[in-house]
Order: C-alpha cells, then sequence, then structure tokens
C-alpha cells in the first residue's frame, strides 16, 4: 500500500513538472503577458515536432542566389517553363532541331537540349572572364533589371536594361564624341591626371555579350557580327538562333526561365561556378 502511494505522488509529481503552462510570476497578472509566455513555452516544447522540407522551389532565389551549373536539375526547368515554346504556327524552322514535340498546339524544347546549351554558355562566360574579358549583359524587358545588373555585378561586366543606341558599336566614337569622358576608381571616384591621354582613347567594344531577348535586340547582335563579337542569347521558338553565337533554346517569354538562363553565365569570375 505504501509502495502505490509513492508510485502514484512520483506520477503527480511528474505531471506538475511536465506541464506546458508557463511559470508563475505575480508580475504577469496581465491576461496579454500570460498568453504570450504561453505561447513561447508550447513553441520551445514543439518546434522540432513535425516535417521539414528541406529544398523546395522559389523563384527569387534565382536572381539572389544563381544556382551553380551542377546544382540545376531538368526538374528545375521543367519548374521555371523553360521548355515551353511558342505557338506552332510562330515556329522558326531553325529551332527543329532542339523542339521535343508538340503538346496541345504548343512547340515543347527539349530539357536535355536546353541544360545542354546552358553549360556551354556558362564555359564561354567563364573563359572570358578569366581572362579579364568585358562581359556586356542585356535585358530590356520590363521587370528584367534586377537580373542583369545582378549578373553584372557578380561577373564583373557591364549591364543595359535600355533601348541599344543603334551604331554604339560600328561608329562609337562619333556617338560619344559629345559625352564627357572621365577616368574612375572601382569605386566610382573620379582620378585627376588623365586629361592628356583620355583625348587619344578610343570607346571600348565588349568581347562578349550576353542577350535576353535577341528579337528585341537584333541591330545589337548585327553590329556585334560586324565586329567579330561572340554572343549569347536566349531563343524561343519563334527566334532565329542564327543570330546569336551560342544560342540558347528556352522559353524567354517566362520572366524565371529567362532568369535561369542568365544564371548560369554570370557567377564565373569569383570562381563560383
Amino acid at each position: 500500500m505504501r509502495e502505490s502511494n509513492d508510485l502514484h505522488q512520483n506520477l503527480n509529481r511528474f505531471a506538475q513538472t511536465q506541464s506546458v503552462s508557463p511559470p508563475k510570476n505575480p508580475l504577469t497578472s496581465d491576461p496579454v503577458v500570460r498568453d504570450h509566455n504561453l505561447y513561447k513555452t508550447i513553441r520551445k516544447r514543439t518546434h522540432k515536432l513535425g516535417s521539414r522540407i528541406v529544398k523546395h522551389y522559389e523563384p527569387s532565389e534565382l536572381i539572389l542566389n544563381p544556382p551553380r551549373p551542377k546544382d540545376v536539375t531538368l526538374e528545375l526547368l521543367m519548374a521555371s517553363q523553360a521548355h515551353l515554346g511558342h505557338s506552332t504556327s510562330l515556329w522558326n524552322p531553325a529551332n527543329q532541331r532542339y523542339i521535343f514535340g508538340v503538346r496541345e498546339g504548343i512547340h515543347i524544347i527539349s530539357l536535355e537540349v536546353i541544360a545542354a546549351h546552358l553549360r556551354r554558355a556558362a564555359k564561354v562566360v567563364e573563359g572570358v572572364a578569366y581572362h579579364g574579358g568585358l562581359i556586356l549583359f542585356v535585358g530590356t524587358r520590363p521587370g528584367q533589371e534586377s537580373c542583369v545588373v545582378r549578373a553584372a555585378q557578380l561577373a564583373g561586366g557591364c549591364h543595359l536594361f535600355e533601348r541599344w543606341i543603334p551604331g554604339s558599336i560600328t561608329n562609337g566614337d562619333q556617338i560619344l564624341r559629345r559625352c564627357t569622358i572621365k577616368v574612375v576608381d572601382k569605386d566610382d571616384n573620379e582620378i585627376e591626371g588623365f586629361e592628356e591621354k583620355i583625348a587619344d582613347w578610343r570607346a571600348l567594344k565588349p568581347d562578349l555579350v550576353v542577350v535576353m531577348d535577341p528579337r528585341e535586340n537584333y541591330i545589337l547582335l548585327h553590329e556585334c557580327g560586324l565586329n567579330n563579337i561572340p554572343t549569347i542569347g536566349v531563343c524561343d521558338t519563334d527566334a532565329d538562333p542564327t543570330w546569336v553565337t551560342y544560342p540558347i533554346p528556352a522559353n524567354d517569354d517566362r520572366f524565371v526561365s529567362t532568369v535561369l538562363s542568365h544564371s548560369w553565365c554570370l557567377l564565373l569570375r569569383n570562381g563560383l561556378t
């Protein structure tokens, strides 16, 4: 009888110690404070319960933390809808080798072909950035500013998200003749002492141009071809892939897919790919 009473007393004492109610404090007579303390106590004991999703798809992460080529999978390409082309009535026959099939009147681009061309484009950008070349990232559609600027920052290049001025490459000296030219450091602070040398300097030309929308920047691609400047572009099924040197067959209307295609070509100068 005595042992049973001791057992009941131990069980009652254990139940009191495992109670989820917060410790009593005479200073917390406010019901709001009491409820908040109860909430923190319950959360402290239950925050490790349940399942956790380790890998999930977040489109914003493609801009903030672009994936490496080895981290991009065919599932991620499908989730970004990079395989969806245009209507069959708008297709360009030059894209026939990239098309996997037709579904509901829309051409489907092969995911394996997209991945292969992305890897090739990333290697090209990596080689140009490794040798200190100047890379120009161009995206003139609304909403592409953040992606283009982020790419230029990571690759140490230049960016353009406004209308391309015709003749900036083929006739750059005449167009920039009326512009004020100055020498700046890495923080854009003007450096004095180069006034006499600036007069003999010529306009810079990019060593590589990465274009998001080749159809809207055909003049830029034409000027690059006249000056033997290699180009990389995201070509949809309605665009001509022969306009660019290294085409990336993918959906250029879907913003997430263009960001994904662009992100493979920008983490290079710092050896992030």
